[in-house]
């Protein structure tokens, strides 16, 4: 059995790339593993945060982890903040990380650029806090993706140091491969990939869009003036990029897809690929309108983190023993 953590921001609506790319990958992971999912919401105050809207994304993104699959009596699903070892472990890996390497990390650069002068320090060390959230739980695995690479690598560096300095505490975390996640792309700018930030709402399909936003978003996707469905990355990223969801929905191969469609043109193409879309999120939104509000949610969170509490308290103690922060 591997233990295995993951951690999303509720900083915004997830979207369809979010579900097919991992939520959905997450119920499959589960069987067989120990498996931690975290709503990490420390993590969503590098940046100023609306308190109301963060209390209520943080409720809604845990009602869609259950809602896409995930099945509490399986896996651990808790809120970041409800397990006080996070913050307190990351403060030990903040002291073990150097400015330097902190300031080479690709998001960082990204983030503090367009900020100017007014850079909060907490961009500049998310790094330290998410090696705390991997390492509390001795975590074999964690599924990420390419934009992530570089945080798994700082995370192995800063374990790495502490059992250097202070002895064998912490497990080496590697990236989950083969965990069948799809890419999908921006459906005005295929080329790039779908993000829950774009400020252009056509580009994205949120997971609580309604089926007519869904049917428009995907009728109005940019294609090409061909008129013909195959998969072509390169020469045809629109079309590849529908046809990447279509098969991610319906189990079928690119191939399989290009000949049903063959000689049909894009506008049945695009009708079926909104209808298996919908046909997708109906049940996984019936769920979260159950899930979102009501008992059920706090008594899976709370049991969630108890559970959460107990594991990263036992690393967190071996932690602070071997560096000497402690009385008796």
């Amino acid at each position: 059995m591997s233990i295995i953590f993951s951690g999303i921001q509720p900083s915004g609506n997830l979207t369809l790339g979010n579900y097919l790319g991992a939520l959905r990958n997450f119920s499959k992971v589960q069987e067989g593993n120990e498996c931690y999912y975290c709503v990490v919401n420390q993590h969503a105050i590098t940046v100023p945060q609306d308190p109301q809207l963060l209390h209520e994304r943080t409720r809604a993104l845990a009602a869609i982890y259950i809602a896409s699959g995930l099945d509490p009596e399986k896996s651990i699903l808790f809120v970041q903040s409800e397990v006080p070892e996070h913050v307190q472990l990351g403060w030990i890996m903040t002291t073990l990380a150097y400015v330097g390497e902190l300031e080479r990390m690709t998001q960082y650069k990204d983030k503090a650029s367009k900020r100017g002068d007014s850079i909060p320090a907490g961009l500049l060390t998310y790094p330290p806090l998410m090696a705390a959230d991997i390492l509390l739980y001795q975590t074999n695995y964690v599924p990420v993706g390419d934009d992530q690479k570089q945080h798994m690598e700082i995370t192995r560096d800063l374990a790495q140091r502490f059992n250097r300095l202070y002895g064998d505490v912490f497990t080496l975390p590697e990236i989950l491969l083969g965990h069948d996640g799809t890419r999908v792309m921006s459906l005005q700018e295929p080329t790039k990939k779908m993000s829950k930030s774009d400020d252009n709402t056509t580009a994205t399909i949120y997971l609580l869009d309604n089926p007519k936003d869904i049917e428009k978003k995907i009728k109005r996707a940019q294609t090409d003036s061909e008129n013909s469905v195959h998969y072509d990355v390169i020469g045809k990223p629109g079309i590849s990029n529908l046809i990447e969801i279509l098969s991610a929905l319906t189990d079928k191969t690119h191939d399989q897809v290009t000949e049903e469609y063959a000689g049909k043109g894009y506008g049945v193409f695009k009708k079926d690929v909104a209808d298996a879309v919908v046909a997708a999120l109906e049940p996984i939104q019936q769920r979260y309108n159950q899930l979102v509000n009501a008992p059920e949610l706090d008594d899976i969170l709370e049991k969630g983190a108890a559970k959460a509490h107990a594991k990263a308290n036992a690393t967190y103690e071996k932690a602070v023993h071997a560096m000497g922060l402690y009385r008796k």
